[in-house]
């Protein structure tokens, strides 16, 4: 195996870091937005879902133009993107009439160049790396990813301490961070370039999902629904820490490294657990499973204040142990000529959880019981699809976990 130089590593580690950055460093910005520019909550949490439902979009077309034209490339046009539109975020700050419309219109551009971010990083991985190695550095993304968002609300809060949209500065500068990374420490990947026209993607794109389509719909789902869950309790917090615990300022940004960290901690280990044990990773994510149901469970009866913050943390928990886990089966199952496609259709998938989470729950948050009720139900069903799809032995998990015969 090729010794990878660290900065190279680091590099494409940060591409996940900006992705998250993009939205977890302005949740604990939210109420302090929706004051400034007198919007309502459902609009606030626009702001976060506009991003990630652009990027969702672009992720597809990224794909595809990753194997014409090569990952770095579209990589580096990617953070121009994301550049250019934390500059009109900054402008519409700084005082452009209609802010709210502008901030909106950057957020969409911030959206494009994500979409080529976090799942070209997957890519990248399953290019240089094979075997452990791979599944070690797809769990070091999930690092990076947790990292981000460890730090990120933090960073936000620390921020609001300046001025509302100081936020968007940090992401300019953290954009071209990692742009100069990729620019100078990560060589163009030897890769198999693509000429298909659209129409021939498109039923190679037909092909691959009739063909992989049985596991990879279940996997990819269930990896959004963690997501939508995570993103949409997050907000919650965001919202509930302030107007009902009066908990704001730094130490706001403090209350959510708790279980993001956490998320950190746990999906580092599983990314290093794992190897290439497919049936460890499928009892690995039942097991993410059920912690996250629990929490949900344990929510429904205790939710002051350390109960949310313990029934959060156990839910980022379980993230922790399902997302290394559904990465390396998704980008270790697939050859090189449909790994491009496969994660770009995995990450659509991820980001639409990411996206629609804090429009639901800020939906729904007006009846916090039937919130968590409605989060089981479908944590739930995508549970045991997953679960009969993989024929997961349960027997067998129950007596090696549980200590049951």
């Amino acid at each position: 195996m090729k010794n990878h130089s660290p900065f190279l590593l680091i590099s494409i580690g940060f591409l996940p870091f900006v992705m998250v950055l993009g939205n977890s460093m302005l949740i604990p910005l939210l109420p302090a937005i929706e004051e400034e520019l007198h919007i309502t909550s459902i609009e606030v949490g626009f702001l976060l879902s506009v991003f990630s439902i652009v990027a969702a979009v672009v992720i597809p077309v990224v794909g595809f133009l990753s194997d014409r034209h090569g990952r770095k490339k579209i990589v580096l046009i990617s953070l121009g993107f994301v550049m250019l539109g934390s500059v009109i975020t900054i402008l519409a700050g700084r005082g452009l009439s209609q802010p709210f419309q502008w901030i909106v219109i950057g957020r969409v551009i911030q959206g494009i160049g994500a979409g080529g971010t976090a799942p070209l990083a997957m890519a990248l991985v399953g290019d240089l790396f094979t075997g452990n190695e791979r599944s070690k550095n797809l769990g070091l993304l999930e690092v990076f990813n947790g990292f981000g968002k460890v730090l990120s609300p933090f960073i936000g809060a620390l921020a609001a301490l300046l001025f509302w949209y100081s936020a968007f500065y940090v992401y300019f500068f953290v954009s071209f961070v990692a742009f100069m990374g990729m620019y100078f420490f990560v060589k163009p990947v030897t890769q198999e370039k693509y000429n298909d026209s659209v129409l021939v993607y498109g039923k190679r794109l037909v092909g691959i999902l009739k063909k992989e389509g049985s596991w990879l719909f279940p996997l990819s789902f269930l990896g959004a629904v963690c997501l939508f869950i995570l993103f949409g309790l997050l907000v919650f917090l965001s919202f509930e820490i302030e107007r009902i615990f009066a908990i704001n300022g730094i130490f706001k940004g403090i209350v959510f490294i708790i279980p993001l960290g956490v998320l950190t901690v746990v999906s580092y280990w599983t990314g290093k657990q794992i190897g290439e044990n497919h049936v460890y990773m499928k009892k690995i994510i039942f097991l993410g499973a059920v912690v996250i149901f629990c929490a949900l469970f344990f929510l429904m009866f205790f939710s002051y204040f350390s109960g949310l913050i313990f029934g959060l943390t156990l839910i980022a928990a379980g993230v922790g142990f399902i997302l290394p886990c559904i990465n390396t089966l998704i980008t270790s199952s697939v050859g090189g000529n449909e790994r491009g496609i496969i994660v770009s259709l995995y990450g659509m998938v991820r980001f639409l959880g990411v996206a629609f989470g804090p429009i639901f729950f800020t939906l729904w948050m007006v009846d916090v019981l039937d919130m968590y009720i409605k989060a089981s139900l479908l944590m739930l069903i995508v549970s045991l699809w997953v679960m009969i799809v993989l024929k997961i032995d349960l027997k067998l998990f129950t007596k090696k976990y549980l200590g049951t015969k």
